[in-house]
């Protein structure tokens, strides 16, 4: 066998002398160098997230703002769309289908500004397999739809999947927690100082009211509410001390039903309503032709035909409940936009009641200005009237 010279050896292992002698001096240098071990933990926000609160007083994790939401109800876009006016619709998952079914105007008007809002995914009841599978960062649910969800264990599900619940409310005690819904939607979004300016913005309108009546103290007229006029034939579906029956206490009137019913809603008699004598009579009512095809409700709401809308609110004339009522006498019978008990709106509703129950005190108000303005400035939609009426206005 040939064997290599012992010149060559020699170069070999000179080579190999070298290539190691490079290599220490490498990792001597790198030893020098300021060294971080990899940081392979999440970072603090995705790890331990914001600790957020909702009106039930729960807190959860998340991080934020969120990205993907699912809305316990369609109508609670009245709020999100103030907040996340410029796309109001790219961080909802999902919804329920109540608005396009309660409020189909509202909706035709997002539609038209927003043709991607035919392509959200609802859905008629909530299920927790279906949300899990669409992974959202929170699920919005109204505070009345607790026990619900509580009976089904699916806040339970939905946590398991790390999926939180968060609770709001408009509808509940809206006066006592629209607020708070507010600043939480806000927080959500990353729209602390939006939601502060809207909050800003129904406190200066509450307030032309307010202080009017502290100042002026008149006298309260008795005032009945019909719930959801037209929606049912029964009688007379009505409103406790909460929603509605406070706007008309806000509004320098006397909610009839206040002491008659405990809670926030409920239903008093004919008789009862015969007795009280209302001088007053405010029906909400709404476009409700999926619930009720045909049916006497008043559709009020944007865009509403007023004529229309006066021809059936004139049919509430012959309701038994009211033969012989002030009310019925000098023609105080109103239709008002049942979405005002479900929005952060309330407060042009009281504005409008207080010109309807004491007209000399708020001749100068004037609530469509007020609600023009609340579109101009946080919503994406314009504002069109047709939200109230009366029958005082027209009378013969």
């Amino acid at each position: 066998m040939h064997e290599p010279n012992r010149t060559t050896q020699h170069q070999i292992w000179r080579r190999r002398a070298l290539l190691l002698a490079g290599l220490a001096a490498i990792v001597w240098a790198l030893s020098l160098l300021p060294w971080k071990q990899a940081d392979t933990a999440p970072r603090p926000s995705q790890a331990q997230g914001t600790r957020v609160k909702d009106l039930l007083g729960r807190e959860v994790e998340l991080n934020l703002p969120v990205q993907k939401v699912v809305l316990g109800e369609g109508r609670q876009l009245y709020l999100w769309a103030a907040l996340d006016a410029k796309q109001p619709l790219a961080r909802i998952a999902a919804w329920r289908s109540d608005l396009m079914q309660a409020d189909p105007d509202t909706y035709a008007q997002y539609q038209q500004r927003f043709p991607e809002i035919g392509h959200i995914p609802s859905f008629a009841a909530l299920d927790a397999e279906q949300l899990i599978g669409l992974k959202p960062d929170v699920v919005l649910l109204n505070i009345d739809a607790q026990r619900a969800s509580s009976d089904t264990g699916m806040v339970e599900k939905l946590a398991a999947a790390g999926i939180p619940v968060l609770y709001i409310d408009f509808r509940h005690q809206p006066m006592q927690n629209t607020d708070a819904t507010i600043r939480l939607i806000g927080q959500l979004l990353g729209q602390e100082a939006r939601a502060q300016a809207l909050i800003a913005f129904r406190q200066q309108e509450l307030a032309k009211v307010s202080e009017r009546l502290a100042a002026s103290n008149p006298v309260r007229p008795k005032v009945f509410i019909e719930r959801t006029g037209g929606l049912s034939e029964e009688c007379c579906l009505s409103f406790g001390d909460e929603n509605f029956g406070r706007y008309v206490q806000l509004a320098g009137g006397e909610n009839i039903a206040k002491n008659l019913l405990p809670g926030t809603f409920g239903q008093i008699n004919p008789e009862q309503v015969l007795a009280a004598n209302p001088a007053h009579v405010v029906v909400t009512s709404a476009n409700w032709q999926a619930y009720a095809p045909g049916g006497r409700w008043v559709a009020v709401g944007p865009g509403a035909d007023p004529f229309e809308a006066r021809r059936k609110l004139t049919g509430y004339l012959a309701r038994p409940a009211y033969a012989g009522s002030e009310a019925l006498r000098e023609r105080q019978l109103h239709a008002v936009w049942h979405q005002f008990y479900n929005s952060p709106y309330q407060f042009i509703a009281v504005q409008q009641m207080a010109k309807w129950f004491h007209p000399q005190l708020f001749a100068d108000l004037d609530p469509e200005a007020s609600f023009r303005e609340l579109h101009q400035r946080f919503l994406p939609i314009d504002y069109q009237p047709g939200y109230f009426l009366s029958l005082r206005e027209t009378r013969p």
